[in-house]
């Protein structure tokens, strides 16, 4: 809004560069444009401020399409004045001299008679399109049919306003027509996660399957291979023990003839022995055969071949030939 300054009987109007001020004094235009400054008499003055900057209208209307079904349409329409003296000739946009403010309210009035020209040429097409085309395509359409309808509308371009833009935000349909119309796409989307799911879950059986048959495999060449171990383990114990077989049976048998030749050679020494022990007994014996008693006797004493005699009997039949050989011998 404009800055009004009050000096006793005169004011000072200092406008901003996106207002356009238009004064008249006592019905003359005095001054005309965008961020005036200038003084002025309150009672003498008839002053309006209009905007010429972009202004943003939100809509929100209803509509009904052809098979009766209703919808709510969210937009938002961007719009400027283009011919400030013609706004002003239209629209009370007429300011209090003395505080800068409004008088009436120019910018619901103009908002309210663009809501109605929107919903109007919204309405028109909605009649024209189904549910399903409204929700689908109603967008697109709706804002060029909004667009092109308020800047070719003959009460806008006469009040000298200008459409920069038109957004169609939203359009909806009641809450549960719309849960009734998301429920097959909501029923295909549940359709897909549980196919998803389950793939998921049969490819998760498959990987199992294959790691216990991976598993089952490993355990299998483990018990070939431990078989293996086994047989060859056993084809070791017994080729050493029938190499220690035979190697004891050599040993045995080499035991055994040292064994034989040693008794074989002990024998023999025992039989020369033997035989020499023999011969000296033979000989001796034959020494021996032409001596006489008594020689024999004295011989085997002198060998001390005789016992221990502890006590000596002498009998007569013992004294009787040493004392006729004593006596013979003394004759002679």
């Amino acid at each position: 809004m404009a800055d009004i300054s009050r000096f006793r009987f005169i004011n000072h109007l200092r406008a901003n560069p996106t207002t356009h001020v238009r004064h008249l004094r006592k019905g003359r235009l005095v001054h005309d444009g965008p961020g005036q400054a200038f003084w002025f008499r309150p009672l003498n003055s008839a002053l309006s401020e209009i905007p010429i900057d972009d202004r943003e209208q939100p809509l929100l209307f209803h509509g009904r399409t052809v098979d009766f079904q209703d919808v709510a349409v969210q937009a938002t329409v961007t719009y400027r004045v283009t011919d400030p003296a013609l706004a002003a000739a239209r629209i009370d946009f007429g300011i209090d001299p003395d505080h800068g403010h409004w008088r009436s309210t120019p910018l619901e009035q103009l908002g309210g008679l663009m809501t109605e020209l929107a919903q109007q040429a919204a309405v028109d097409l909605l009649a024209r399109m189904s549910l399903t085309q409204a929700l689908s395509e109603g967008s697109a359409a709706l804002r060029d049919q909004v667009g092109s309808g308020l800047r070719e509308d003959e009460r806008l371009t006469g009040m000298g306003i200008g459409i920069v833009d038109v957004r169609v935000v939203a359009v909806r349909a009641e809450s549960d027509v719309e849960r009734a119309l998301q429920t097959p796409t909501r029923e295909m989307v549940q359709q897909a996660a549980d196919k998803a799911t389950y793939e998921r879950r049969a490819m998760a059986v498959e990987r199992e399957r294959a790691i216990a048959e991976n598993e089952l495999q490993n355990q299998i060449e483990l018990a070939r291979r431990e078989e293996q171990l086994v047989l060859q383990k056993g084809q070791n114990e017994r080729q050493r023990a029938v190499e220690a077989a035979a190697a004891g049976q050599i040993q045995t048998e080499a035991q055994a003839g040292r064994q034989r030749m040693l008794s074989q050679a002990e024998a023999d020494a025992k039989r020369v022995l033997g035989a020499a022990e023999a011969e000296a007994e033979k000989a001796l014996l034959a020494a021996y055969q032409d001596l006489d008693q008594a020689t024999i006797l004295a011989l085997a004493i002198k060998q001390g071949a005789l016992p221990e005699i502890g006590t000596l009997n002498v009998t007569p039949d013992l004294l009787t030939p040493l004392l006729s050989r004593l006596t013979n011998g003394a004759a002679q």
